[in-house]
């Protein structure tokens, strides 16, 4: 798999993003407009040409948009990839972009969960036989197989597993307790964390990712015209999407120990950024932490840890916030919340304020590249999306003064 890719062709030039949580005092069409409030504070809305919405179930086409901000006739396309679905949305709106279609675009991911009444992510599943396995494992469940598949695989006692997987959950809540947009705003023990109640496998309550709402928005022009809007804009260097053959829960040589999918997407993105040493030139990433253990195998199919020492590098801090490389410093999907559609472009919403040096108490010392890892589905059968983004071109880097 291979993309050309369209490094620096195309910038974010202002975002906007909800608070997550139980937003009961809002419906989807609020969030949006919310999360648009803020992305068009000084900017002319009426001159977008064209918007992109991703959306899990919260909603069944572009109507839900245009209905919401009043548009007249402009094209809204609403797409659906699993929980990648705002990445979704925001990869073909750069495309669109980069192609020369249209001159200004926004991309919107939104989703309201807690009106359901149900604890989990609603499915409507497709007609079929009844045979899948996916619907025979909830999403817990399914995740939960990879804690024990890296123990047996790698040796790893699984006292020290629960260590590792209890100081991913630690670490995130700490950091979604400095972020006022954030579902849970309270740093978690790592004795409660380790002692909460279990929901499927070792999995406890706060190795789960939250359920909640929100809508997260960005909106993209070309790289050359990127400073008409904003001193900072934030340039796009890969983006890259990977669906799987989804043959893992089938093929006796998948382990649980790895996403190829997550893998295929990483290559692909790094290779269109220029990216060949990702711990080194990676300032912090934001990845799809839905359970615990799930961060912890993404360390090493992203290339931030070897294979089989992520549990060790997480126990030792290199992913904290004032470690060697910050992972989730916005809270992550575990504290920050995960409202299906908006969630990828939540991830680079924390890339936009942290470029900006917005971040607050979270803000990191002069970053300069990011990652944003996004996917949906289970273990063995999942897409995955990877993108890079930076505040500086290429060319701006070259004419740097050292």
């Amino acid at each position: 798999m291979s993309s050309n890719g369209i490094r620096d062709k195309v910038a974010i030039v202002a975002m906007g993003c909800t608070r997550f949580g139980e937003r009961w005092d809002a419906s989807v069409e609020d969030l949006i407009i919310e999360a648009m409030d803020e992305c068009f504070r000084g900017q002319d809305r009426d001159s977008v040409d064209a918007y992109w919405f991703g959306t899990l179930s919260s909603g069944q086409s572009g109507l839900v948009v245009s209905k919401a901000l009043g548009l007249d006739f402009t094209p809204v396309t609403r797409v659906e990839n699993y929980c990648a679905s705002g990445s979704e949305a925001f990869r073909n709106a750069c495309y669109a972009v980069a192609s020369g279609a249209y001159d200004r675009v926004v991309a919107i991911g939104a989703e309201k969960l807690k009106d359901s009444g149900f604890s989990g992510l609603l499915r409507g599943d497709p007609p079929s036989d009844g045979t899948a396995a996916e619907l025979s494992l909830t999403a817990p469940a399914a995740f939960s197989l990879l804690d024990p598949a890296y123990c047996a695989r790698y040796g790893v006692d699984a006292s020290a597993m629960r260590d590792a997987m209890t100081h991913v959950a630690w670490k995130n809540h700490r950091n979604g307790a400095l972020n006022p947009k954030a579902q849970f705003r309270s740093e978690v023990s790592k004795e409660k964390i380790a002692s909460a109640p279990l929901v499927a496998g070792r999995l406890g309550v706060f190795d789960c990712s939250g359920v909640s709402d929100g809508a997260a928005c960005a909106l993209i022009v070309r790289a050359e015209d990127a400073h008409r809007y904003t001193d900072t804009p934030m340039y796009v260097k890969g983006l890259a999407l990977a669906a799987g053959p989804g043959r893992g829960g089938m093929d006796p040589d998948y382990d649980y120990t790895t996403f190829p999918e997550v893998v295929r997407s990483a290559r692909d993105a790094y290779q269109q950024a220029g990216i060949s040493d990702p711990c080194r030139e990676i300032s912090f990433a934001e990845v799809h932490d839905c359970f615990t253990p799930t961060e912890l195998v993404l360390m090493e199919d992203l290339g931030f840890a070897d294979r089989g020492q992520a549990w060790k590098d997480v126990l030792d801090g290199a992913f904290d916030l004032d470690g060697r490389l910050p992972i989730n410093p916005d809270g992550g999907l575990k504290s920050f919340g995960h409202p299906v559609g908006a969630s990828g472009l939540r991830m680079l919403y924390e890339c936009w304020l942290q470029f900006r040096g917005e971040a607050g108490d979270r803000q990191l010392a002069d970053p300069r590249l990011a990652l944003t890892h996004n996917l949906g589905g289970r273990p063995g059968a999942c897409v995955s999306f990877a993108a890079v983004v930076g505040n500086e071109k290429k060319s701006d880097r070259a004419t740097r003064p050292l």
